[in-house]
């Protein structure tokens, strides 16, 4: 999908979120959102083809991408799935299929838990979900929750390359092909504004790392058809964290994607795209229509 595709936007807690609309208005909405640190393009090879028969909206979560980055509203996870529910009345989506990789992911497991009756199917992927990171990112993603809430965050945000440590991070999927340098940059390339930087700091002073005993317990009261899909291999998250997603919901199915790695709509497009089709055929339950 081209980097350019045309881009809505829509007005929620008083910020703009951009976002994708593609395929007919009147068709079953399906909804994507991405993970750290991209944007909607994170699913521009998913984006045409479910696009056929459903409406497709993409965004980019606020303060990611084009949409705004505002340092005063708040960016805890009760407020960020509280705020997806907002996302979703102002574009006119009563339910729909909520598709979430990555932070997208550990959204659209709360947002599920706590309003069922609005999501169709649910697919997870490559998503700390209830669980965290491996140690290495844990402690990178704690030290930089406590830069953030540091009285200093705002030198911080002036003198730390912030940009640059996630151009460094990054530099493995781009040498394996997994995204080119010019995506890179569509994601990354804002943080070296220093307002960039501040936000990134703002947002992780209020982003906690351990892991989630709430979503875990709420695992069993997911009633929608869901997939977990998940490329193996990934640098930050075990795959344990997709079986027990796939044990602990009652209509999940697991897709495990050899080599996949964390990017992994990204690295295997055709296999994503595959499973995700797999679960929008699938029937909801009748309890769920009725309940509508």
């Amino acid at each position: 999908m081209s980097q350019r595709a045309e881009m809505r936007s829509v007005r929620v807690d008083g910020a703009r979120i951009a976002y994708v609309d593609l395929g007919d208005p009147a068709a079953e909405p399906v909804v994507l959102l991405h993970g750290y640190p991209a944007n909607h393009r994170a699913w521009r090879h998913q984006i045409p083809a479910l696009a056929e028969h459903h409406r497709v909206l993409a965004l980019d979560w606020l303060g990611w991408g084009v949409s705004e980055r505002p340092t005063d509203l708040r960016f805890d996870y009760d407020t960020e799935v509280a705020r997806l529910r907002r996302v979703l009345d102002a574009l006119g989506i009563g339910d729909g299929n909520l598709f979430g990789h990555d932070y997208g992911g550990f959204l659209a497991l709360g947002f599920a838990q706590r309003h069922p009756e609005r999501v169709r199917r649910l697919a997870i992927l490559n998503s700390r979900a209830h669980r965290t990171f491996v140690p290495a990112w844990y402690a990178v993603f704690s030290l930089v929750g406590l830069l953030g809430r540091s009285p200093l965050a705002n030198a911080f945000a002036k003198v730390l390359p912030v940009a640059g440590i996630n151009y460094a991070a990054l530099r493995k999927p781009v040498r394996d092909g997994v995204f080119d340098r010019e995506t890179l940059d569509d994601y990354l390339g804002w943080m070296r504004d220093p307002e960039g930087a501040r936000w990134v700091l703002h947002y992780f002073s209020q982003y906690r790392v351990p892991a989630r005993a709430d979503l875990a317990a709420g695992l069993g009261g997911i009633p929608c058809p869901t997939a977990i899909v998940w490329g193996t291999g990934d640098d930050y998250l075990r795959t344990t964290i997709a079986e027990e997603l796939a044990a602990g919901i009652p209509r999940a199915e697991l897709t495990l994607i050899p080599g996949g790695g964390h990017f992994v709509m990204e690295k295997a497009p055709d296999e994503v795209l595959t499973a995700l089709r797999r679960l929008l055929a699938r029937e909801r339950t009748g309890a769920q229509v009725s309940s509508e």
